[in-house]
């Protein structure tokens, strides 16, 4: 910290992410005035190739976006083109929907805890380490994850981009019989589900807090999956909500969420930046726990309790980043119980689709991928035609939270003792890591660049023009997905 002018270090991968990006720091004086997370993963233009398909067709396209959440994609084309052609489903074919993201949440997050995230807390390099050194939970993830991927491959014909779903419901609905084997599945998977979080729970957490305002769906009466209304939690610094609840919580209508949430284009990323009401947000887990954690299933909610977890039910948020990894193993009971109950109550609808005509009309869609709230937006004219689309991914409305997050997560390292370079590195790719950013739907390869200036130097930018940043020149096009 004491040599001048400035200090340049390329770390070459940050694992178990998926996505491809680079991490600038400035740090002038001991003091990180800057941490910028360029995303440079080329533009993948799914929202042009929507323009002129039929609208039928969104469901399938938008799948491909991710292949670790292709449901919430799927289930979002199809709520905003039926919300555009004003066709709502069978309560029957709805439950098969949110049954489909249970399976998907079981298995997204799973793979994230225990093969993603775990490895930082438990100071392996990645998954393969720590099988070895922790083979029972290692196999316990790989069966949760199996039974997630159960559901998707009955209701969704295959694990990755299920061919099943369709407009309006699907192609083939299960008979009650064909769900039985599941059940039995998933009465071991949530005793497995237990078993992670009273793990998870024991690892050692950094003090940190995010001060972002929380963002995800609500839907009174249930922990919000598939469908829901926008929610705002707005940060306060105690963590307390209950006393201030009503002036601090806030709500608005789907089709508003564009003039609420404001994307821009800054030049070091492709992906867009966002703001809610001109304030940072998060999505994901923490937020959803913050926002409808009241009305997890006893099951869930006991086992937060004995995590150690603050209770949403009893005015108490969580606010840490790094036991994000503890909601998502409360979310995988969640999703386990409500699979089970989904099961249980299972009428098979008299049709598996509800037939959804072409119509002039502009629809809105929005569903909580395990990563976070994802919106849809899509503007058919009179014959179904898609005549313009918007995707809001949850990573994309993320990356200012992260930014955040990096900046102080470096500086509390820098004011703890300097660490050298790979240190910070390595503690830069573990803040990324608490939010399982996804950039493909964030961040596979991390180039870090550290421009460090002695305090009787002029505060300066890295020396290096901004196009010639590790990761390529910025992106010339303002959208990506």
């Amino acid at each position: 910290m004491t040599h001048r002018g400035s200090r340049v270090l390329h770390v070459g991968s940050l694992t178990r992410v998926e996505g491809e990006g680079a991490l600038h720091l400035d740090v002038h004086g001991g003091t990180v005035t800057e941490a910028r997370l360029r995303i440079y993963e080329p533009p993948r233009f799914f929202e042009a190739f929507l323009r002129g398909r039929a609208h039928t067709e969104p469901p399938d396209i938008t799948a491909r976006v991710c292949g670790i959440c292709p449901v919430a994609y799927q289930l979002s084309a199809c709520a905003a083109v039926e919300d555009a052609c004003r066709v709502t489903v069978d309560p029957r074919i709805a439950a098969l929907r949110r049954l489909l993201c249970c399976g998907e949440w079981i298995e997204s997050q799973t793979l994230h805890i225990h093969l993603l995230h775990a490895p930082d807390f438990l100071g392996c390099d990645g998954a393969l380490e720590l099988a070895r050194t922790a083979p029972g939970p290692v196999e316990r993830g790989l069966r949760l994850k199996q039974a997630g991927n159960a559901i998707l491959e009955l209701l969704g014909g295959r694990a990755v981009h299920p061919v099943n779903v369709r407009l309006g419901g699907f192609h083939r609905a299960p008979a009650p019989g064909e769900l039985h084997p599941l059940r039995e599945r998933l009465r071991h998977a949530l005793d497995d589900a237990r078993q992670t979080v009273e793990w998870v729970s024991a690892f050692d957490f950094p003090d940190a807090t995010t001060d972002a305002d929380l963002f995800a769906l609500a839907a009174p009466g249930t922990y919000a999956i598939e469908s829901g209304t926008p929610a705002v939690l707005r940060a306060d610094p105690t963590g307390r909500t209950r006393d201030a609840y009503p002036p601090t919580t806030y709500t608005f209508p789907l089709h508003t969420f564009l003039d609420r949430v404001r994307e821009e284009h800054l030049p070091h990323s492709t992906a867009l930046y966002s703001t809610l009401d001109g304030r940072r947000h998060l999505t994901g887990s923490l937020a959803r726990y913050a926002i409808s954690g009241r009305w997890l299933t006893r099951t869930a909610r006991d086992a937060a309790r004995a995590a150690g977890l603050g209770d949403p039910w009893e005015g108490t948020a969580c606010r840490n980043p790094y036991r994000s990894i503890l909601v998502r193993a409360v979310e995988v009971v969640y999703a386990v119980t409500e699979a089970l109950r989904l099961i249980e109550t299972y009428e098979p609808p008299a049709r598996p689709y509800t037939g959804v005509p072409p119509a002039a009309g502009t629809g809105h869609g929005a569903t909580e991928a395990p990563r976070g709230l994802l919106y849809h937006r899509y503007a058919l004219d009179a014959d179904g035609t898609v005549t313009d689309a918007r995707i809001v991914p949850p990573t994309a409305q993320n990356q200012g939270a992260i930014e955040d997050d990096l900046r102080r997560a470096a500086q509390a390292a820098l004011d703890a003792g300097a660490p050298d370079d790979a240190e910070l590195a390595a503690l830069c790719e573990r803040a990324i890591r608490n939010h399982d950013p996804c950039i493909s739907c964030s961040v596979h390869f991390l180039d870090l660049t550290v421009a460090r200036t002695h305090p009787l130097d002029p505060p300066s930018a890295d020396p290096r023009p901004a196009d010639t940043d590790p990761g390529g020149p910025p992106c010339p096009v303002p959208r990506t997905s």
